[in-house]
């Protein structure tokens, strides 16, 4: 989920038990949630939560869904293997809305105003903050004006829990 609205996690929870939903937990206080969903597609299950979250929670958000397969592949193919061991809460995967764009990518990397590294691939971005993420330049509305396409972004820690609770669905 992304967006700057707090909500709590208890009434995310209850949001996604209440449209169906099952086995739904929540990972930090950041909109991570991981669920069982019998149908739809991650994107037709993106627009559900879209249209209802403002009627059942007052609350106007982009909702980002990947199955625990995609999730897998997320984790397999990250290109930054050696950050990842070394210091994981600056490298994130940014999740898109989109498939990104090789000229928006190359655009992207070409506005980096700092050591930050960025690998794209379909509708995600990996991008390692050496210096950290607090003190970067390379903000999330750079990202997201610069690729085209609206998007949220967890750190490596965060990434490799989801990917944990997800596996045991």
């Amino acid at each position: 989920m992304g967006g700057h609205t707090p909500v709590p996690m208890g009434a995310l929870r209850g949001f996604l038990a209440d449209l169906g939903f099952s086995d739904v937990r929540s990972v930090v206080q950041s909109g991570n949630l991981v669920f069982r969903a019998e149908s739809a597609g991650g994107e037709e299950l993106e627009r559900l939560l879209e249209r209802e979250a403002p009627l059942r929670l007052g609350l106007q958000t982009d909702f980002f869904v990947r199955t625990s397969e995609e999730w897998a592949e997320i984790i397999a193919q990250n290109p930054f293997p050696t950050e990842a061991t070394r210091d994981p809460s600056h490298l994130v995967v940014m999740v898109c809305e989109e498939s990104l764009a090789s000229s928006r990518v190359d655009a992207l990397r070409a506005a980096v105003p700092g050591p930050e590294v960025i690998h794209a691939a379909g509708r995600h971005a990996y991008i390692t903050y050496p210096n950290g993420i607090g003190r970067s330049r390379l903000s999330g509305v750079l990202i997201e004006k610069t690729l085209g396409t609206r998007g949220t972004a967890r750190n490596w820690n965060t990434v490799l829990k989801l990917g944990t609770l997800a596996a045991c669905r």
